[in-house]
């Protein structure tokens, strides 16, 4: 059974790509996956700094979702648009994660958490670009990681308004769309790690 982590890049608590990312875990649940959502903004970290690594180490909330994500075997990820690229908290997660880490647990590389993953992008926006301005970005950082993106992601624009009250997607177009792509990202993971 494919592992799959589903997170977004926004701290908001009422998001528009976390919302995006919870229906993107339920549709993975009913593609046969295990999915685990996660929110950033649970696992508070620094903005990432060179002297703090050197002085303090990883911090404890980095660590923590570090060992999330080596227990899952590919990505769901909602990333937000911020000025045509990903969102701050984003990047900052991924910078500390890609970290080296000396903590005996195994594989203390920074692409432990990354390597051999297969990842599924996606954007929520109230812009009628969806956000998809972010996803290149995104999919050239993860790419530089070793994680195998692949090439179909979903772009929801208007998101403001694709969301029934319960946190449903309320367009059978962008749900469907949504739908397969989790599906391919648990297909490929299974296909990966078999």
């Amino acid at each position: 059974m494919a592992r799959i982590l589903v997170f977004a890049g926004s701290a908001r608590r009422d998001s528009l790509n976390k919302k995006l990312a919870r229906a993107a875990a339920q549709f993975a649940r009913e593609a046969g996956a295990e999915a685990t959502f996660v929110d950033l903004d649970d696992y508070p970290i620094p903005v990432y700094h060179g002297d703090l690594e050197a002085a303090s180490g990883m911090p404890e909330a980095a660590r923590r979702l570090r060992e999330v994500f080596l227990a899952h075997d590919a990505l769901l990820i909602a990333s937000p648009e911020n000025n045509s690229s990903v969102s701050s908290l984003l990047k900052n997660t991924i910078d500390w994660l890609s970290r080296d880490v000396d903590d005996g647990k195994g594989d203390s590389s920074g692409l432990a958490p990354w390597r051999g993953k297969v990842a599924g992008l996606m954007a929520a926006s109230p812009g009628g670009f969806g956000g998809i301005r972010a996803l290149p970005h995104l999919r050239q950082i993860l790419a530089a990681l070793g994680v195998t993106v692949l090439g179909t992601q979903v772009a929801v624009p208007k998101a403001h308004e694709a969301f029934a009250a319960d946190g449903s997607l309320a367009d059978e177009r962008v749900a469907k769309s949504v739908r397969a792509l989790a599906a391919a990202v648990a297909e490929a993971s299974r296909k990966l790690h078999a």
